[in-house]
């Protein structure tokens, strides 16, 4: 499947199984998604055109997720689930079978907004719903949280302590000593617990991967390539670390809000009460997982498996999770 040879495949599926759609048009790749392929396409209907996203695995491989990821039929099913818990996101319009000859992915529907953090943050237009962006992601993240996991049966159960060990294998593994790492996995040995109720997690809640409205504020969340149950915690932690504030550090939340204004949206939507601590705590782990993926993106550069810029870029970047670390530690 070269190319976009599956266009009249993708048509015949969609004319097929979705009721009103007679053809289909358009279909462009689109840049992002280093795991998973995204392409924007219209959907002609006797009443107008659907603007849609086919969102598919590379090449349209059949593997069932691999590594941290999901498979994509069941990413669709917890996009499904957190909908129904009033969560703004891409509704799903096709999940696509073997039949289809399309490969292993699903179509939804498409959302105006922006998803790029400099202009989110920095932009005039984005100023009147600035603001308003902490409050409104945490109302998000309750309602993720709420959704019934068990229309998602498959999704993998990844706790704090779990992750903590699996971390410090990999970090073990690299064989590149860090004082700042070490010191880090012992502050958090004895402060990371069980949750003592265990939630659907999108596990990715960040710039890039929400996206914005400047007449409303958080229009969609997207890519739930790691969704999981888990720790409520760790999706209210990381759109905190310092890695995705860009550049606007004294706003934590994101670099547009505060935690309190977060936890706040939280608790007004039916979450449970959390405090500035417990989301520091985990902040920590979010700084620490990310500075060892940026390790794990060195290795592959330094192995050869990927020569890009983009792997070296980034993988030089855990020496700022070293910065992010020693101030939250001493703070």
């Amino acid at each position: 499947m070269a190319g976009l040879d599956f266009e009249p495949a993708l048509a015949a599926a969609l004319t097929r199984h979705v009721q009103g759609i007679t053809s289909v048009g358009k279909l462009t790749r689109l840049s992002g998604g280093a795991s998973q392929e995204t392409f924007a396409f219209d959907a002609h209907t006797a009443s107008g055109t659907l603007p849609l996203i086919l969102r598919r695995a590379p090449g349209g491989s059949r593997d069932g997720g691999s590594g941290q990821g999901t498979a994509l039929a069941t990413e669709a099913r917890a996009i499904t689930a957190a909908r129904a818990c009033g969560v703004k996101a891409p509704e799903v319009v096709y999940v696509l079978t073997p039949q289809d000859g399309v490969g292993d992915g699903y179509v939804m529907e498409r959302v105006e907004g922006e998803t790029l953090a400099r202009k989110i943050l920095r932009d005039k237009e984005f100023d009147a719903v600035r603001p308003k962006l902490a409050y409104q992601c945490g109302q998000a993240m309750a309602q993720i949280h709420q959704a019934d996991a068990s229309q998602v049966p498959e999704l993998r159960l990844v706790t704090g302590p779990q992750q903590l060990a699996e971390y410090y294998e990999r970090y073990r593994a690299y064989d590149l000593p860090k004082p700042v790492f070490e010191m880090a996995f012992a502050w958090l040995k004895p402060r990371i617990k069980e949750p003592k109720r265990t939630v659907m997690v999108h596990g990715d809640f960040r710039h890039g991967n929400i996206m914005i409205s400047p007449k409303t504020g958080l229009a969609a969340v997207l890519d739930w390539e790691i969704v999981h149950r888990g720790d409520p915690l760790e999706d209210l932690s990381w759109i905190c670390i310092n890695a995705w504030r860009f550049g606007v550090t004294g706003k934590v939340v994101g670099g547009f809000g505060d935690v309190p204004e977060m936890l706040a949206g939280y608790r007004d939507a039916g979450g449970d009460a959390y405090t500035v601590e417990d989301v520091r705590t985990w902040e920590v782990m979010g700084s620490l997982k990310w500075g060892i993926m940026c390790m794990g993106m060195y290795e592959v550069f330094r192995t050869g498996y990927d020569r890009s810029v983009e792997r070296a870029a980034i993988g030089r970047r855990s020496s700022e999770n070293e910065i992010d670390l020693v101030n939250l530690l001493i703070g």
